[in-house]
């Protein structure tokens, strides 16, 4: 190639970005891998059959999204209500509620699950306020707060929740309680509110796709820049 001569400063330029833009597309690739085993471990978890949940201080990171079982009673006094919407984009709110376990003696929020805004208050819903000892089968999951600073805050006051602010939520009801929410399975209840059952799990993995985008940049640089050192080399020789 003896018409090739791209010069020093766009050969400067090219070789660091195509070289970054290969490694992006390999963190990529390896962040795809890491994703496909992340799904699997989440859904072998949701599929295995409950555990009791431990007392004490547990990793809220080793036990998210892992099935559990809990014995206990609902404080139906101490409930908070977190903003939601159901799957078919209805807004309401699901209802956590304080559980103190019968053997432990701890207390664990438990998201019973959600209602409908026109039965946030417990009033509105006697017959679902369970009394008693109660066996109930859930899934734990960690705590999160606003993803974004631009984002509206809860109203602690208002008793109207929009992350699970878990620390916060203690802090309201005065309570010291366990280090992960437990949201409960699908399950009757009397009057039919709260509705359980809604864990929802959306981990996208778009991270191949990432992969061919930086792939492709660098392919486009390449392309430019031999086309680029093709016309200058035949321009200087001219």
């Amino acid at each position: 190639m003896k018409n090739f001569s791209p010069g020093l400063l766009p050969t400067l330029i090219t070789v660091p970005c195509v070289l970054i833009l290969l490694a992006l597309t390999v963190w990529q690739v390896n962040r795809y891998s890491w994703k496909i085993d992340l799904i699997d471990q989440i859904n072998s978890q949701l599929a295995a059959v409950p555990v009791a949940l431990p007392a004490g201080d547990i990793d809220p990171e080793e036990w998210h999204y892992r099935r559990v079982s809990l014995t206990g009673e609902f404080d139906h006094d101490g409930e908070i209500h977190l903003f939601a919407h159901t799957d078919k984009g209805r807004s309401g709110f699901q209802i956590i509620t304080p559980f103190k376990r019968a053997d432990e003696g701890d207390i664990i929020l438990v998201n019973r699950g959600w209602v409908p805004e026109s039965s946030k208050e417990a009033k509105t819903r006697p017959e679902g306020q369970i009394a008693g000892e109660v066996t109930v089968t859930g899934v734990a999951r960690k705590p999160w707060s606003k993803s974004w600073s631009f984002l509206p805050e809860s109203n602690a006051e208002d008793n109207v929740w929009l992350y699970g602010e878990l620390a916060d939520m203690a802090d309201h009801l005065n309570l010291k309680v366990a280090p992960v929410f437990v949201e409960l399975d699908a399950a009757e209840v009397p009057g039919g509110l709260p509705r359980g059952g809604q864990t929802r799990v959306s981990l996208p993995n778009n991270h191949i796709q990432y992969a061919f985008t930086w792939l492709g940049l660098a392919a486009a640089l390449i392309v430019i820049y031999v086309l680029y050192g093709l016309k200058r080399g035949r321009s200087t020789q001219a």
